[in-house]
């Protein structure tokens, strides 16, 4: 079992960060959440959908048209650009007009700050860059929870700097979002809410003035001594 029994809610325009050691779980609880990986027992609803009843193709694209994820890994088309890049999905998947999608896709690379980088390819940028692709990409969807796996855990500082300012704007926007995240300061300043998850199970959770200020249990204690 990589999740025993982990209850949590998220309510809309929160903000929420699931920290941890690695082999925690965190990353398969994000996955569980947009149906990547199918739940064995209990109930995941995000919004109108009850994810853990989902079976069919047409269902899982609704739900991932309102719940994107964003991996640590940019998985971007090396042979497409940041443009194509961002517009595939929504033209391919949703079926949508072509001339809609490109003007949605230069508001986006603006709002990620690569606008004048529409014709780059992945090859061509930066890891940062091409995570705020990768995060244009998602928005290209119009989701109404973004989730963010460790998104920066493959970036170097300046290039980490970017890509945390660009999820703190959503985020200030009312972004619904779910962050798996290593980066302590970062979960203090932006979340409502965090949850420590060890072994699969949630181990304390708070909002981040109690839980980094006052954590009431040890295995709390030692992990955010680690990590400090």
């Amino acid at each position: 079992e990589v999740l025993r029994g982990i209850s949590l809610a998220v309510n809309r325009g929160e903000a929420v960060c699931v920290i941890g050691p690695s082999g925690s779980g965190k990353s398969t609880l994000l996955r569980c959440i947009n149906g990547l990986i199918p739940v064995d027992r209990g109930e995941v609803h995000v919004g109108a959908h009850a994810v853990h009843t989902l079976r069919k193709d047409q269902e899982m694209i609704a739900l991932r048209k309102d719940v994107s994820i964003v991996f640590q890994q940019y998985n971007l088309f090396p042979h497409k650009t940041a443009l194509e890049n961002i517009m595939m999905a929504p033209i391919q998947v949703l079926g949508q007009p072509r001339d809609e999608v490109e003007a949605r896709a230069h508001e986006l690379l603006k709002k990620v700050r690569l606008a004048g980088k529409e014709s780059s390819y992945p090859g061509e940028l930066s890891g940062g860059q091409q995570q705020r692709v990768a995060i244009a990409r998602a928005l290209a969807m119009r989701p109404s929870v973004m989730l963010f796996d460790e998104v920066t855990a493959a970036l170097d500082p300046e290039t980490r700097k970017e890509v945390l300012v660009t999820i703190r704007q959503l985020v200030d926007e009312g972004m619904t979002s779910i962050l798996v995240t290593h980066e302590m300061a970062f979960a203090r300043e932006i979340a409502h809410h965090i949850y420590f998850t060890d072994h699969g199970v949630i181990v304390e959770d708070g909002p981040p003035a109690e839980f980094f200020g006052n954590p009431q249990k040890e295995r709390t204690r030692a992990f955010l001594e680690q990590v400090s």
